[in-house]
């Protein structure tokens, strides 16, 4: 849980790095110096596995999801630029709540009631952070990146088993390059060593929000650890206050807690509970 929480504190200081570009360069500049930040870094790992393990297996998933990592991340940044950090978080957040209509879609699976009433809870809260009556263009890019996510996980069921978490990096992060690069290298505008940094700095702290992921599900069962995964909202929020002064309103907070609660894993959390005060109990019997 520590290392989720550690994770979302560090692709939330992403979004800030983000943040402080404020538009000033190209979003596809953006894309391709982070992507090809990522190919770079990941780039020894993936040498060091076997031949086997750093093959490409099915070429034509891994090229739609480069690409809707292209897609996700250009408009990942007009949302972040243009919205407050919790209500652009707060969409993005309900990505999970968005691959319940998918799943059913792309997989044929028959959700439960109850998944389906906490679905509509958390899309509820979307439109309350949103506020149509409100509602500025820049959500509908922040909506686009919402979707995007969704289907990144949703496809990340249909990758090969013998494709390893380091090779499914690379060959994303690979094949994203000459799509990003082409719209980079027709959008170029000069770009300072500060904005540089800031990209480097963003795809560094999402690379270690990825590795920390991948340590913490590892190391525990989801169900126990998933409820850090909604401390980012949370530092997010805290940052918008501290640096961007943008102190979300009551509305948005009430949105925000409509999409956290369908996130929760409540039978967990009541189980741990459960085991808490039996404990409690036995302690108690014991002392008198």
């Amino acid at each position: 849980m520590l290392l989720l929480i550690i994770g979302n504190f560090a692709t939330s200081l992403s979004d800030v790095a983000v943040k402080l570009l404020n538009g000033e360069i190209s979003t596809f500049q953006y894309i391709f110096i982070r992507q090809l930040f990522s190919a770079l870094v990941i780039c020894p790992l993936w040498l060091k596995q076997s031949k086997q393990q750093r093959k490409l297996y099915s070429p034509k998933l891994h090229l739609f999801r480069a690409h809707l990592i292209v897609i996700g991340s250009g408009c990942m940044v007009v949302a972040i630029t243009h919205l407050t950090l919790a209500t652009a978080n707060a969409v993005f957040y309900a990505a999970p709540l968005v691959m319940l209509p998918l799943s059913i879609l792309l997989l044929s699976e028959k959700p439960t009631i109850q998944r389906s009433a906490s679905t509509l809870l958390g899309f509820i809260g979307v439109i309350v952070v949103l506020r149509p009556s409100e509602f500025q263009w820049a959500a509908i890019f922040a909506l686009a990146t919402t979707l995007t996510l969704a289907l990144f996980n949703i496809t990340a069921r249909k990758l090969p088993e013998q494709q390893t978490v380091v090779s499914t990096l690379f060959w994303t992060s690979l094949l994203s390059l000459p799509v990003s690069a082409s719209l980079a290298f027709f959008y170029w505008t000069p770009i300072s060593t500060i904005h540089l940094l800031l990209i480097l700095a963003s795809a560094a702290l999402v690379l270690t929000y990825n590795g920390l992921v991948v340590t913490a599900y590892q190391r525990a069962p989801a169900s126990s650890i998933a409820v850090a995964e909604n401390s980012g909202l949370v530092f997010v929020t805290l940052f918008g206050v501290i640096w961007f002064d943008e102190v979300p309103d009551i509305l948005t907070v009430l949105g925000i807690f409509m999409i956290i609660l369908p996130l929760l894993p409540w039978k967990s959390l009541l189980k741990l509970r459960l085991c808490s005060n039996q404990s409690s109990e036995r302690q108690k019997s014991i002392i008198e």
